[in-house]
């Protein structure tokens, strides 16, 4: 890799291997205790304190009675409240006719609504479909008719994008639109009809959830992948695959304290997350939503993303988590207003979905005084496989972590007949409770995908001898320069540890005889200079001359990415493609 590892300060770390923190965590009796199950005809580890549903937990979390779980804006959620919300939508979607396995669609950016219709669906059997908030009115329009859902929630600006595609969704029987602002025609209706507004819903009689029977293994959520090529795909999720990143989560933040030599507590404290990373992905959702309402704790929602809003919040709210892709935690950090904003109350800075420059992870530990996190998942897994955080992730940057206790992880050769050795580069496959069922209505793509509940990931990979994971690029981003083989990810990590460089993507761009040759596109950070012959040179006094960027274009801003944080690549290839010159 391209720099020397970070050593953490505590030069007497860890006080525990990996092996012997999983060993006490997993006990029997522990909190952490695995057992094994029968999973589509695969005997699989689950943890085995989970809860069992998504409806058990919604109804567990009501404990936490007055304590705030979503912040947007001047509103405020209690647990209790929202609880409320979750039990009378769910009886009016049995007076919509939703039955169990029937679809309920959700499109909305981040609001206290989206989690309050996600629980009242799944509560009754119901399978949620959430819709990338982003996508245009053709791209909602196709996953509405791909999953056949029958009633669809939008927010006022989904409303108007999706209202002229209405009477072109045959399965399509309820609109709910919520926050509207204007006149709703029908067939669409209102949702603060149904259960009020936020602030009314303290105030909603106590009925309870409605009668359903709702076992671990049912479908709960169709997550579709944001892929950058051809029409996304739907993730089947169920109940299993979610509420197993609880214990997940929860079991890396006890590895870590362990690893360190600290006890962990028999509860964690209460936290406040500002959530950046939208709710229609599973990271959000899942890794996010999931482990925070479990935990008592507070979800603060930006209504799009700002550096100084957010630095607001985290001083407003004291802000204990936050994240989503290196970006935000770059402009966090080089934000020139940044001394004006208390931010003591930040903990942990985690991200996810691209490289991020192994300097960045120094300067989140010593400028914030907050612990790095990252780790590997995909739609696929429902997220959390591998987590990586605090000294682990300090002495290791360019690793993703290593699989929480139920998941496995391997490499194999691209064939995916023959598992290769310790080091060596191939294709990953994972497995464990979170991974789905499969692909909705698409057989032949889940046959090809998921094999003896192993998920072949698409990512090329490579596992240490300590288990931790590299990613090292996607099987389809390689670059191969004249029968040379370029993972990007590689050239990357280069250029994003030069002092300018906040975020950069590598691709291939087509040359006549040697087939491709790799090029670049870079961001500064703000204040900074670089030329392109000066990346070029700092990427080939780092690694073999084949591998530096032929051209290097500077974008004036963040790099283009899809909902998972995944760099759009494609849309960088069309500069090269159009002829922009190099700044």
């Amino acid at each position: 890799m391209s720099t020397d590892p970070i050593v953490p300060l505590d030069p007497s770390w860890p006080k525990a291997s990996l092996a012997a923190v999983e060993a006490a965590m997993t006990a029997p009796g522990a909190k952490f205790e695995m057992d094994t199950v029968d999973i589509r005809g695969v005997p699989t580890r689950v943890w085995k304190n989970a809860p069992p549903t998504l409806r058990l937990l919604a109804q567990a979390v009501r404990a936490y009675g007055p304590r705030e779980f979503t912040i947007y804006e001047d509103e405020r959620v209690t647990y209790d409240a929202n609880y409320r919300a979750v039990s009378h939508l769910g009886h009016k979607l049995r007076d919509m006719g939703v039955a169990k396995g029937d679809r309920v669609a959700l499109a909305m950016r981040n609001l206290p609504e989206w989690p309050a219709i996600y629980f009242a669906a799944v509560s009754i059997g119901a399978i949620v479909v959430p819709l990338n908030a982003w996508w245009t009115g053709g791209e909602l329009e196709y996953a509405m008719k791909d999953s056949g859902a029958k009633v669809l929630f939008v927010d006022g600006e989904r409303h108007e994008r999706l209202k002229d595609c209405y009477d072109r969704m045959p399965d399509l029987e309820k609109i709910v639109v919520a926050r509207a602002k204007g006149e709703i025609l029908a067939p669409a209706s209102r949702l603060e009809v149904l259960i009020g507004t936020t602030k009314d819903w303290a105030t909603l009689e106590d009925i309870g959830f409605p009668d359903a029977e709702v076992l671990p293994d049912d479908d709960a959520t169709i997550f579709y992948t944001s892929g950058t090529t051809g029409n996304p795909k739907g993730a089947l999720g169920t109940h299993r695959n979610f509420v197993t990143n609880i214990m997940s989560s929860g079991f890396s933040a006890g590895r870590a304290m362990l690893r360190r030599g600290e006890i962990p507590p028999e509860m964690p404290d209460h936290k406040t997350t500002l959530l950046v990373i939208p709710l229609f992905h599973v990271t959000a959702c899942s890794a996010a939503m999931m482990t925070l309402i479990a935990a008592g704790g507070t979800i603060v929602f930006i209504r799009r993303w700002d550096p100084v809003t957010a630095m607001e919040l985290i001083q407003r709210e004291k802000i204990n988590m936050t994240g989503g892709v290196p970006t935000i935690a770059w402009q966090l950090l080089e934000h020139p207003d940044r001394a004006k904003y208390d931010l003591s109350s930040l903990e942990s800075i985690s991200y996810g979905g691209a490289p991020s420059a192994p300097e960045l992870v120094k300067r989140i530990f010593e400028e914030f005084g907050a612990l790095p996190g990252n780790g590997w998942g995909m739609t696929e897994t429902t997220a959390t496989v591998t987590q990586h955080s605090g000294e682990d992730y300090l002495t290791r940057p360019t690793s993703a972590g290593v699989p929480v206790a139920v998941a496995d992880v391997k490499i194999m050769d691209i064939e995916g007949k023959e598992e290769l050795p310790v080091g060596d580069v191939g294709e990953l496959w994972a497995r464990g409770p979170m991974v789905v069922k499969g692909y909705w209505n698409k057989p032949e793509a889940t046959a090809e995908t998921f094999i003896d509940g192993w998920v072949r990931t698409g990512d090329l990979a490579k596992v240490d001898e300590e288990g931790f994971l590299y990613i090292v690029d996607r099987a389809k981003d390689i670059i191969i320069r004249g029968g040379e083989n370029i993972y990007s990810i590689e050239v990357e990590d280069v250029l994003y540890a030069h002092p300018a460089v906040t975020d950069a993507a590598l691709v291939g761009i087509p040359h006549r005889s040697l087939g491709e040759e790799p090029a670049a596109v870079v961001h500064l950070a703000p204040g900074t200079t670089a030329t392109e012959a000066e990346l070029q040179d700092w990427v080939r006094a780092r690694l073999a001359g084949f591998k530096v960027p032929v051209k290097v274009l500077f974008s004036k801003d963040t790099l283009p990415r899809n909902a998972n944080g995944k760099i759009l690549k494609k849309d960088l290839k069309a500069l090269f493609g159009e002829g922009v010159a190099a700044a």
